[in-house]
């Protein structure tokens, strides 16, 4: 634990997918590089309202640090004030499982193309 002392703590949190399956986030704020530094990682953009309820925007599987800067930007032109990552599924079809599972709550119209 010796070697912890320092590091900021990053607040926890969690969604629930269509299929009840519980995916722990980290909570990042949007100007971090957390986010550009996550791949690879399921990265929920979220807006928080006046009253603190956070909602998503779009979900993605980050699988490089490419893809982080082009997901950031646009998550950040779409008013994301967080990022929520998700780090536990290893395997790129894992990451995709949970962007399927999660996906489903998102308004239609906020979809990334």
């Amino acid at each position: 634990m010796a070697g912890m002392s320092g590091s900021p703590s990053v607040a926890l949190s969690a969604w629930r997918g269509r299929s009840a399956q519980r995916y722990v986030v980290g909570v990042h704020d949007v100007g971090s590089a957390d986010a550009l530094e996550a791949a690879p990682a399921v990265v929920i953009a979220v807006r928080r309202d006046e009253a603190g309820l956070a909602s998503p925007i779009d979900v993605a599987s980050i699988e490089t640090a490419a893809d982080a800067v082009a997901w950031v930007r646009l998550a950040q032109a779409s008013g994301a004030s967080e990022f929520h990552i998700h780090r536990l599924a290893d395997a790129a079809s894992e990451r995709a499982a949970v962007v399927a599972d999660l996906a489903p709550a998102l308004p239609p119209s906020d979809h990334a193309a």
